[in-house]
């Protein structure tokens, strides 16, 4: 029996039902391709990675960029940080992040990439 039960529209056809591991990477993509600030009535909600895009990859870069992440996942309680590794390539921002989906209590390794040209968040 699914444990965490939701919905989405996105590369779906007819069944909408998401649930678990898949339903938690899709809230994550939803919330880490809104803009900080982009969502009328609630500014706090979203990410500021989408600044980091064209910055170099250096050390003070990647901690802001981890320390968001850690910022973002606070809110979700589904969801522990374990590591992650930022890199940068052509107009791309890489995460891999190792995250414990709760309450299981195996890591597991998901890739995002901030395409800017397509403007996107992908997990790839």
């Amino acid at each position: 029996m699914a444990r965490f039960k939701g919905f989405s529209t996105v590369n779906r056809y007819k069944k909408f039902t998401v649930t678990d591991r898949d339903l938690v990477i899709r809230d994550l993509l939803n919330i880490l391709s809104i803009r900080e600030g982009e969502l009328p009535g609630k500014p706090d909600v979203g990410t500021r990675i989408w600044n980091f895009i064209f910055e170099a990859n250096t050390p003070e870069v990647i901690r802001q960029i981890t320390a968001e992440i850690q910022r973002i996942t606070t809110y979700d309680p589904r969801v522990e940080v374990v590591d992650v590794v930022v890199s940068s390539l052509n107009n791309t921002v890489n995460l891999e992040l190792v995250i414990i989906i709760n309450p299981n209590v195996s890591p597991e390794t998901i890739n995002f990439m901030f395409d800017q040209d397509d403007n996107t968040v992908q997990v790839v």
